[in-house]
């Protein structure tokens, strides 16, 4: 399986020099040629992890990984393992390992929601596959889906608030979790705070701060565009794929036409068939690179989008029940008293929403420059890495049919 997911950034292959304006074929049409190491790619990786750990003294480290398909009478499932490496004393070991299955995984964020409503909280993978992408239950299914979880257990490992949460210490070292599911608010709490959230959005808001406007704006646009980008990614590794697959037609045919002619004509034939076949290669590695270093950033961050507008409904909620307080104890229509500490809560409460959503805000956009930046960086790289690969090897179809003795014709002229 491909390396894990580390840090806010999607790993990247390190490999050596490449050399594609070589004039000599066997060098030209030779196997996949690596990435060096100097490349901005890789200068921007290490940066970047430089600058994180610079800016926190992380004390808990978590990885996802080693996969296990699991098939019982009733359902099949894939457990994952969650290893902790810790120096917090509130653990009772240094290193802890559990597995988990992506329920729990969903389990774990139901709760940090229900515990930090005005949190960002980072997103997990959806629980069915992209349609069109991959098989559910594939080798490539399940490592996407184990990098994704490695990336959200991360982000909430290096959150100030979210690691230190109960439920968070409960999943990472409870063998077994059921007791813990069993608590927790049950359906109908959940669609109360829907019907509370339908009723608030259709009265509105009267006095909502211009920042958090500004940001309920921002979220409505960045969701068309990012949402746009992922479908529009989506489409082209599938013509991408659909190109490959046409590729493999099309290489044998001229293999097959060459042991039609005599030497001259079949060596120019297999020469063709030769460079398609390399050339196909080359496109399928760059659609599953792109399967696996662009799309799952920008997947990410769609559902990114709608944690931000549930988030931004849940601080508009409590400003809502405030302003109805409010108004009704400066109407008098209830007993002052009482409803003066009703008021008094929410209002702590409403400032509460406000600098946690605003500090999460700052963060959020900072992950989002950063992820956005090494996955588009590395895409380029690898863009350019593949024209100049294909560009490489027609160079050196051309010459070797230039350095044929028996084409003079083809002899480059003075």
């Amino acid at each position: 399986m491909a390396a894990e997911l580390s840090g806010a950034v999607l790993d990247l292959e390190e490999d050596e020099d490449l050399e594609v304006f070589t004039k000599k074929p066997s060098l030209a049409v030779s196997g996949p040629l690596p990435t060096s190491p100097s490349s901005m790619t890789n200068q921007y990786h290490l940066e970047h992890e430089d600058q994180e750990e610079s800016r926190t003294e992380r004390d808990l480290f978590i990885s996802v990984d080693n996969p296990e398909s699991h098939v019982t009478a009733i359902e099949t499932f894939i457990m994952y393992r969650v290893l902790t490496r810790t120096t917090r004393g509130d653990f009772d070991s240094s290193e802890v390992e559990v597995r988990r299955r992506y329920q729990e995984f969903s389990w774990l964020r139901s709760r940090l929601e229900e515990s930090h409503p005005t949190l960002i909280i980072p997103p997990l993978p959806e629980k069915f596959v992209m349609k069109g992408m991959v098989e559910r239950f594939s080798d490539d299914f399940i490592e996407t889906r184990k990098k994704a979880l490695h990336r959200f257990l991360h982000k909430i490992s290096v959150h100030p608030v979210l690691s230190r949460s109960p439920h968070l210490k409960t999943f990472l070292t409870a063998q077994d979790l059921a007791p813990h599911k069993k608590q927790g608010p049950g359906l109908f709490s959940r669609m109360g705070e829907t019907v509370r959230s339908m009723a608030h959005s259709v009265r509105g808001l009267r006095s909502r701060a211009e920042e958090f406007s500004s940001i309920q704006d921002y979220v409505d646009q960045f969701s068309n565009s990012i949402s746009s980008v992922d479908k529009v990614t989506q489409r082209i590794i599938r013509e991408h794929r659909e190109y490959v697959d046409e590729l493999k037609q099309y290489s044998p045919a001229y293999s097959q036409w060459a042991e039609l002619e005599p030497d001259g004509l079949s060596e120019v034939l297999r020469g063709v068939s030769r460079s398609v076949e390399l050339c196909g290669q080359e496109t399928e590695q760059r659609a599953q690179e792109l399967s696996e270093t662009l799309l799952p950033v920008l997947h990410e961050y769609v559902l990114c989008a709608d944690t931000l507008k549930a988030v931004l409904r849940r601080r508009d909620n409590i400003q809502a029940d405030f302003e109805v307080k409010n108004d009704a104890l400066a109407a008098r229509k209830v007993d002052p008293e009482t409803l003066q500490e009703e008021v008094d809560v929410l209002a702590e409460r409403l400032e509460q929403a406000n600098v946690s959503l605003r500090g999460d805000w700052s963060r959020w956009r900072s992950g989002l420059s950063s992820d956005a930046r090494a996955a588009f960086v590395s895409t380029a790289e690898r863009n350019q890495q593949h024209y100049e690969k294909c560009l490489a090897v027609w160079e050196s179809f051309l010459l070797s049919q230039k350095m044929d003795p028996q084409r003079p014709d083809l002899e480059p002229t003075s």
